[in-house]
């Protein structure tokens, strides 16, 4: 359906009740704000609301934005680096879900491009669903951009090309940004373009021995760890990245089928729904009891 915007805190009221009349699903991407190298610490925000905007689109759901203050992780000797406890965006979120849930949205979808936020994010709507007896979902984008949309990061010519690869996925903050309204927030920089080891690089046994950052607990050594920007010397030469990032953007939303993604919550809540009704006991089945 057409709207005027898809970002609720833009809506009227009355528009968001005449949007809860029909629909109950909202998209909250979880953000940061940390250093990375010659893009805005934002960055990684500014991403995840650009994809939760084309996401949004493709389900007729809202954007809940404005998001950008959780756990950093390895960055945190930035000194522009904000750090919040994965407890407390835990509990943070845990209560704009609660809310949510008041207001009528039934079918939450967060979503993250920074890999860390998967520890926030997954306990949260866990606990959540024992609580509310309400199946809300967690999309961590970096496993749906490496499993659904690999080979959209793969250069033209199929090279296995470090750099190549490097400017394909910093196109898609450049072109987050151009869809937000914000490309001149890009700077124009060639300072942070590198190919030398992360300083952490000795430890990388350690680091895979669980998923992204949920193994040990670690900073990186410097700056330049988080993230070798491509050289982005002329105003020409953002926009090409903007278009390319735009490009993927729109794919990588399309590739996630979110009518089906949507379509899945509401049957799982009845199957939930039912399966409580058999079995009292279960920890959503005994909070939600009267």
């Amino acid at each position: 359906m057409e709207m005027r915007t898809r970002f609720l805190p833009r809506l009227l009221n009355s528009e968001a009740e005449a949007y809860l009349e029909r629909n109950d699903i909202i998209i909250v991407p979880v953000g940061t704000v940390e250093m990375h190298g010659g893009l805005p610490m934002d960055c990684e925000t500014v991403v995840s609301e650009a994809i939760a905007l084309k996401m949004a689109e493709a389900c007729d759901g809202l954007v809940l934005p404005n998001l950008p203050y959780f756990y950093a992780g390895a960055t945190a000797n930035g000194r522009g680096t904000t750090q919040v406890s994965i407890r407390q965006g835990m509990d943070y979120l845990g209560a704009i879900a609660r809310s949510l849930l008041r207001q009528g949205f039934k079918r939450q979808i967060y979503i993250s491009l920074h890999g860390p936020a998967h520890m926030t994010c997954s306990p949260m709507v866990r606990d959540f669903f024992d609580e509310t007896g309400v199946p809300i979902l967690y999309m961590d984008l970096c496993m749906q951009m490496f499993g659904k949309a690999k080979d959209l990061f793969v250069p033209k010519d199929g090279a296995a090309d470090p750099k190549a690869f490097n400017d394909i996925f910093n196109s898609l903050f450049v072109g987050a940004y151009d869809i937000l309204g914000r490309i001149e927030d890009v700077p124009l920089t060639t300072e942070y373009y590198h190919t030398q080891p992360q300083t952490v690089a000795p430890f990388r046994e350690l680091f895979g021995l669980a998923y992204q950052s949920g193994s040990i607990g670690y900073c990186f050594g410097d700056p330049k760890d988080h993230l070798p920007t491509p050289q982005i010397p002329t105003a020409e030469r953002r926009a090409e990245l903007a278009a390319q990032g735009r490009a993927l953007i729109e794919a990588l939303a399309a590739r996630m089928d979110m009518p089906k993604v949507v379509a899945d919550m509401r049957d799982l809540h009845r199957f939930e729904a039912e399966l409580m009704e058999r079995c009292p006991w279960m920890p959503a089945a005994w909070n939600t009891r009267e």
